[in-house]
């Protein structure tokens, strides 16, 4: 049995929004119903929005009813009666005086030590003078010789590029110790993607074959079905590279391709991704167009229906330079992965939604029953799918039946969803209790995130500097532009396509 957090009180930094509506609450709520909170656990909602304490929870509940999450209602009221909600300026120092009121009293009046997660659901501009804050009214401090503990939840963006982000962590660092922090990425919060470490170092069979020896090629697919919606003034300023692959993207690399951890602890974890990050290779400014392809999508008719392109989007520069896919194929310079290519793409609008990750093994060094390179490309895949359709697939090849030996490829394949008795907790269900037993396993380190923007500082550089580096479209609906295959340097071999076989509602579905 999973033992419960200690007591403390949730303070969330952007109560009233978009995150703690679909994302928070729905994942504290969930935490409520499986009895995962602490004994004593208070959620105290701070914001700029002039709310009540009932205002809050009636927001709240209006959106566990709109998401489908109320089983009982009991169970609802138990866990409205733990929210509450102060109104600050957040940008106004003084004002974090009546929060600290508000915070000593709540813990007096329930009889708590004031253990304390502070969540930045926020714009990142207001991180560093949120922290900054806190400090100045002592709410950053673990008391000595106290077992009380303050810790600190961040979301992304962890900056913009190398410099941002490391003026981040120093600004972060002036106010709360490393240990204190907690870098939010929900990606590794999914159950796939910590199965990755088990399937990894829990089997004999796998970890001998995981290297340059046995794997050609490693593929890592994030593709969304969706184009930029209502949020293209964002995505604008950010698009696909620092959206996805500065963060999720490299945390699935990490864990691939991560030496064996001498713990399943928090920090031997983190000490092998680090390392793993250290070893990219860094390209040069002539060599960014060979190994990375960019392009937008462009309008098109999906299924009878007219899908404007990305610069006809709310929001967006009609003139927009900004990437809606990328592709970029890098190498780790590492003894275990030395001269494997890893492939990367994601984009938006795109067939489907669906996050993948491909091992390549290589073929048997002597074809004696295959000669069809396109099969025999084919056979020998491990595929572990993030979403949706959680689970893992591993292809070999296999006699077709009747006279010869024609070989075909095969699946043996794992579902998550075939474990009827077993709910899937959401990421950021995981994510929070890990947090509030203080475990920082699947929390990004302050300087893994400056690693991880340096390298791809180095693209946005050059990017920005050389406007003769093409900008490919692409229609939306298709799988990104066709000048991503040239990354691939051996005849027959080009990007796997999970869907080709796409349902009428354009779910993910397996060849």
């Amino acid at each position: 049995m999973q033992m419960k957090p200690n007591d403390h009180i949730l303070v969330i930094f952007g109560a009233s929004g978009d995150l703690t509506e679909k994302k928070l609450m729905p994942a504290l709520f969930n935490l409520h119903q499986k009895n995962l909170l602490p004994e004593k656990f208070l959620v105290l909602g701070v914001g700029r929005t002039e709310f009540s304490d009932i205002q809050l929870r009636d927001k709240t509940k209006e959106g566990l009813y709109k998401y489908g999450l109320v089983p009982s209602e009991e169970l609802l009221v138990s866990f409205l009666k733990k929210l509450y909600y102060i109104s600050i300026n957040t940008q106004n120092s003084s004002d974090y005086e009546k929060l600290k009121d508000r915070i000593l009293k709540l813990a007096a009046e329930n009889n708590m030590l004031c253990n304390l997660i502070f969540y930045l659901a926020t714009p990142p501009s207001l991180y560093t003078s949120i922290v900054q804050y806190l400090s100045n009214q002592g709410l950053n401090k673990m008391i000595e010789n106290s077992n009380e503990w303050k810790r600190i939840i961040i979301e992304k963006p962890f900056g913009y590029n190398y410099e941002s982000a490391k003026k981040l962590n120093t600004d972060l660092l002036e106010f709360f110790n490393e240990d204190q922090l907690y870098r939010i990425d929900h990606y590794l919060g999914k159950e796939t993607v910590q199965n990755i470490l088990v399937t990894r170092f829990s089997n004999g069979i796998f970890e001998p074959l995981w290297n340059r020896n046995f794997i050609d090629r490693v593929e890592i697919t994030s593709a969304e079905k969706i184009g930029v919606g209502n949020r293209g003034g964002y995505y604008d300023d950010s698009g696909a590279l620092r959206d996805m692959v500065q963060n999720h993207m490299m945390q699935l690399v990490a864990m691939i391709a991560m030496e064996p951890p001498t713990a399943a602890d928090s920090l031997s974890i983190r000490n092998e991704t680090l390392k793993v990050f250290q070893s990219l290779q860094h390209f040069h400014k002539s060599e960014i167009e060979k190994y990375v392809i960019r392009g937008q999508y462009t309008s098109s008719s999906v299924k009878g229906e007219k899908i404007p392109g990305y610069r006809q989007e709310k929001g967006v520069n009609p003139d927009s330079r900004t990437e809606t896919f990328v592709a970029l194929k890098l190498f780790i310079n590492n003894w275990r992965w030395s001269g494997v290519p890893f492939y990367i793409r994601s984009g938006k609008r795109l067939p489907t939604t669906v996050t993948e990750v491909a091992i390549h093994f290589k073929p048997a060094p002597h074809l004696i029953f295959c000669t069809n390179t396109e099969v025999q490309n084919q056979i020998n895949q491990l595929i572990i799918r993030i979403q949706p359709d959680e689970g893992i697939l591993l292809k070999f090849g296999m006699k077709i039946p009747g006279a010869g030996f024609q070989v075909q490829p095969v699946n043996m394949d794992f579902h998550y969803a075939d474990l009827s008795d077993v709910q899937l907790p959401t990421a950021y269900e995981r994510l929070l209790l890990d947090c509030m037993q203080g475990d920082s396993t699947l929390y990004l380190r302050g300087d893994a995130s400056e690693i991880t923007w340096r390298f791809v500082s180095a693209i946005q550089k050059a990017w920005a500097e050389n406007d003769k580096i093409k900008m490919y479209g692409y229609p939306a609906g298709s799988w990104g532009p066709e000048v991503p295959d040239g990354l691939f340097d051996k005849p027959g071999i080009t990007w796997r396509y999970p869907c080709k076989n796409l349902s009428d509602d354009g779910q993910y579905c397996e060849l």
